[in-house]
């Protein structure tokens, strides 16, 4: 047993944990025609949570119900993995990579959020108004403008060969890409990270 769970605790490669989530895609729409996605639940607790006389609100959320188990078992599964099944180790991460995130300011490896930025003292400032809830905004509103978020696209309607999720896979990437390379260093300086 105790073997299975050092196991379990390390980090899967890609070549088995890549074709576990693929394989999500086909038997999501082997067992019930079931399409692959998170932010779309969202509408579905609004629906459920807050009846109003909103159109986009109003239909039979009872038939996604399938889809709130899935967000719920992986709020649980994120749980268990992080308070039984994490890894001791400290995150491995490339020495450019380092070298990049230091002349940021992120040197704290020890947990999968670097801790500079993501801390409760962050949290309530103007940085992180401006970083959590005016960037989560942001991201919300993307996917709802998108029709979709990042997995959904990339892994459910790549997969459906839907050529809309192909094009905004592709500017996801550049998006991120860009921001990365011009957009991080400047805004996190401004900030003051």
């Amino acid at each position: 047993m105790e073997q299975f769970m050092e196991w379990l605790r390390q980090p899967w490669p890609w070549y088995v944990a890549g074709p576990l989530i693929g394989l999500t895609v086909p038997v999501l729409l082997l067992i019930g025609n079931k399409s692959f996605g998170i932010s779309s639940s969202l509408r579905h607790v609004c629906a459920m949570c807050a009846p109003a006389n909103i159109p986009f609100f109003q239909y039979n959320w009872r038939k996604e119900m399938w889809n709130m188990t899935f967000v719920l078992g992986i709020l649980i599964g994120g749980i268990v993995a992080s308070s039984f099944l994490s890894d001791p180790n400290t995150i491995v991460v490339a020495e450019s990579t380092q070298r990049d995130l230091a002349a940021l300011g992120i040197t704290d490896y020890s947990k999968l959020l670097p801790a500079e930025i993501f801390n409760w003292e962050n949290l309530f400032t103007l940085k992180g108004l401006i970083f959590f809830v005016f960037g989560g905004f942001m991201v919300g509103f993307g996917t709802r403008y998108a029709g979709g978020c990042t997995s959904g696209h990339a892994i459910m309607g790549i997969s459906a060969l839907q050529w809309p999720s192909v094009v905004a896979t592709i500017f996801f990437m550049i998006g991120g890409f860009f921001t990365t390379h011009f957009l991080l260093g400047p805004l996190m300086a401004w900030a003051g990270f």
